[in-house]
């Protein structure tokens, strides 16, 4: 027995010894791939030293004496600590995640491949200038050889058991694409559906559902539309419809990809000498590490063609691009937001009966294009695709009719891509920004930007497509007639634009920006309800002069002005109401709401959850027959949904209330009762479900999904509550919010502030994992600039 026990206590240590060696080995391997952050490293392809500092956020300044040196350090600075993001950007956007994930992830290269960005890509290459092209493989050196500097290979390939491949030119403008798809609709499923819906709903009905605007607008031109008027009952009677309403419960997600920015003219600004001031926080799903990358390069060009050019470029990069993407230069400051025009269309194709090779084209029968693809699965076998082209894009869905539909893209079109972005960093005034702006092959954006004289301007950064012909971007279209679709791109001087507004202000926030005429131009994407524009503009206009502060006050605004009136509705519906069947305290909550979407606020997570229930039971009653003939029919995104709803509310037809209800204060009760039974649901003291319990920060690293719990706790942000909502100047949803959150004017930039959340390094063991995350958090601004350095890094030829 005594050496039995013996021979256990051995082998518990051992089995011990053994366990505190692997978790040391992990460690160290882990370790090794901790990016370089001082001393000194050879770089033989530099011609000039280059320093690499970092503040104690893991901001970073790199000073050199061209710019080609600086693309080839940034790409060193972005590969140690960025690669596997950057590797997963390219990868989705060339549809080349199996290869890492597997099957898991098969059905997503199988959308992605269709659009063939790689093959794109590399043409895209050869369109592009001589200067660009030099830019791009200085960055692929510098992402290689910062890649092949690391000891062990970044530690998220270690964790999936796979190796990083190394980066090519065409990796950057994949993820470029990776952008496109990201703040466009990749399958543009909002078409299909608004497709179905026109041909199976009255026409009526359809435009009172659909319209593109109404009293909440606040374009920067033009006025609100008029919605139109409620379908009679002779068009549309839902007493008439005897399907379940339950049965047909759609889903309803007002959930988009956009930002914020605004400007203030120098007249109007405080503590600028006379700039500018330029705020921005683009809203993007949050992520760790963070999307963004923080920078500033500092160059002197030492070259004849540019003896005394300096450069001074502060904002932030995209890992997998040589360019600052927003920020300010010291004479302009700029931003963007994603402008929701129709930048995808899709194309009606006829294909020959006798040969469905062919299809019709504008010159006539024409034969398809098609590419054989291989989609390569980890542990499985390859997947072989065939996509099949037309002159106007691949076909890639149908109609719902049957119909094959093209899709044409501007990412997909010849300079729908480049690198003018980069040619922002030498702008001097906002009408230079502004010719840049509109050349750039990116996805169109809101482009608002300010320069130290204290001129302001708006225009649409991005190439747009000029459409001619007769036909409802919105809807399929055949362009078989020569006439009819995309000829080229529109001309600069026929883009949209402000500068100097009277007021001096400018706002944008994935809102309807022109009036009708220029809407024809841009086309309607699906843009935002304007309340969170209107919010935005009223408190600009509140004020006579502003400081960084005054903006930053904006920015973190979560008044639920949008809310009031749900709120008043639903008190009016509890007063009208002689049983409610709910209980005092739950009346006592709502009566006492103080207007804001509060961490600690039950009231206004029940009057948010009483508007998304009693819109979504109208729109699956208003759709419940053409999910019937349809089953596969999603609702498009009505992001101005709101009009129609309360058309019905003020003048409550009897012809478009759900049959299952005998009056509109009755379906109103009922909504509420139904959000008020989930909440009550699990819950002992309905005091406990507080907008901060279900807007509880998600904000995760890519991997920590497929990792055991333990370990995704250390790669994820804490589940902080979070303020806010959509409709609001500060988005925030658990995984969607502000993705930066800037406000600077260019000359002025130590009075900016600039915060983002989750960190500056991609590894889990730097001192710059999740660093700065609190600050977005808490509110605390952070210098626009980055601080004294702490970590000096020289790369040497």
């Amino acid at each position: 027995m005594k050496k039995a026990l013996q021979f256990f206590r051995f082998a518990a240590a051992a089995l011990a010894g053994c366990s505190l060696l692997l978790i040391l080995t992990v460690w160290l391997l882990i370790y090794g791939s901790l990016p370089s952050y001082e001393g000194k490293k050879h770089f033989s392809e530099l011609s000039e030293t280059v320093i690499i500092e970092r503040d104690a956020l893991g901001s970073v300044t790199i000073t050199g004496h061209n710019r080609y040196d600086i693309a080839m350090a940034l790409g060193y600075v972005h590969a140690q600590e960025r690669f596997f993001e950057m590797d997963l950007m390219r990868r989705q956007a060339a549809g080349e995640l199996a290869d890492i994930f597997g099957k898991a992830a098969l059905p997503l290269d199988l959308e992605i491949r269709q659009y063939r960005m790689r093959a794109r890509a590399r043409k895209f290459l050869e369109q592009l200038s001589p200067d660009q092209l030099v830019l791009l493989e200085a960055y692929r050196v510098g992402v290689n050889n910062g890649l092949n500097a690391l000891t062990v290979r970044p530690y998220p390939y270690l964790l999936t058991r796979t190796q990083p491949v190394q980066w090519t030119e065409e990796d950057s403008l994949l993820v470029i694409f990776s952008m496109f798809v990201t703040l466009n609709d990749p399958n543009n499923r909002r078409e299909l559906a608004l497709s179905t819906m026109h041909a199976e709903l009255p026409g009526t009905l359809y435009r009172f559902l659909t319209a593109s605007g109404g009293a909440w607008d606040t374009p920067l031109t033009g006025n609100p539309l008029e919605w139109p008027p409620i379908p009679s009952a002779d068009d549309f009677d839902l007493r008439t419809i005897s399907t379940p309403l339950q049965a047909n419960v759609i889903e309803f997600d007002e959930a988009i990809p956009g930002s914020n920015n605004f400007a203030v003219a120098g007249n109007l600004a405080a503590k600028t000498d006379g700039a500018a001031l330029v705020a921005n926080d683009m809203h993007l799903t949050l992520r760790v590490p963070n999307l963004w990358f923080r920078t500033r390069l500092l160059s002197v060009e030492k070259s004849a063609r540019k003896p005394h050019n300096h450069a001074d470029v502060i904002g932030i990069t995209l890992p997998g691009v040589p360019a600052v993407v927003i920020g300010s230069n010291r004479h302009i400051a700029w931003s963007f937001t994603n402008s929701y025009g129709d930048f995808i269309d899709w194309v009606r194709i006829t294909l020959d009966p006798e040969d469905k090779s062919r299809y019709y084209g504008a010159t006539g029968w024409q034969p398809v294009m098609s590419y054989r693809e291989i989609i390569h699965v980890r542990d499985a076998p390859a997947k072989e695709i065939m996509v099949h082209e037309t002159e106007w894009g691949p076909i890639v869905a149908r109609d719902h009719d049957g119909v094959p539909l093209a899709m044409a893209w501007t990412a997909l079109q010849p300079g729908g891509i480049n690198l003018d972005l980069v040619n922002l960093e030498n702008a001097r005034t906002v009408d230079d920004a502004a010719q840049i702006a509109q050349q750039t092959g990116m996805p169109p954006q809101n482009f608002i930007v300010g320069d130290k004289h204290g001129n302001i301007l708006w225009t649409i950064a991005g190439r747009i497509p000029k459409r001619t012909g007769d036909f409802d971007p919105r809807l399929p279209t055949d362009w078989s007639n020569p006439e009819t679709g995309w000829q080229g791109w529109l001309k600069p001087a026929d883009y949209p634009l402000i500068r100097n507004p009277e007021s001096g202000r400018l706002w944008t926030a994935n809102t309807r920006t022109v009036d009708i005429e220029q809407l024809a131009i841009l086309g309607d994407g699906g843009y935002d309800l304007g309340a969170r524009s209107r919010q935005i503009r009223d408190s600009i206009f509140a004020r006579g002069h502003f400081s960084a502060d005054d903006l930053l006050s904006i920015q973190l605004d979560y008044r639920a002005l949008l809310y009031v009136r749900w709120h008043a509705l639903l008190m009016e519906t509890l007063n009208h109401s002689e049983n409610t069947g709910l209980d005092a305290q739950v009346e006592d909550i709502l009566r006492n709401w103080d207007g804001h979407a509060s961490v600690d606020s039950v009231a206004y997570r029940i009057i948010r959850d009483f508007r998304q229930e009693a819109i979504k039971t109208l729109l699956s009653a208003f759709t419940a027959e053409i999910r019937q003939r349809h089953p596969a029919f999603q609702l498009p995104r009505l992001s101005q949904i709101e009009h129609a709803f309360w058309q019905l509310i003020e003048k409550q037809p009897p012809h478009l209330l759900p049959n299952a209800y005998d009056n509109w204060d009755e379906f109103l009760l009922s909504c509420l009762q139904r959000v008020i039974f989930r909440l009550q649901q699990g819950a002992d003291d309905i005091t406990a479900r507080t907008w901060g319990e279900e807007n509880m920060a998600k904000i995760k690293h890519p991997l920590s999904p497929h990792m055991p719990e333990w370990i995704a706790k250390l790669l994820d942000m804490p589940n902080d509550p979070l303020p806010g909502d959509m409709h609001m100047p500060r988005i925030q949803t658990p995984s969607f919010g502000a993705s930066q959150r800037s406000v600077v004017a260019p000359g002025k930039e130590e009075v900016g502030y600039f915060d983002m959340p989750g960190g500056q390094s991609g590894h889990l063991l730097s001192p710059y994992y999740g660093s700065g995350h609190t600050n977005w958090v808490t509110e605390k601004p952070t210098p626009f600039m980055p601080g004294k350095a702490e970590k000096t890094l020289t790369l040497t030829p």
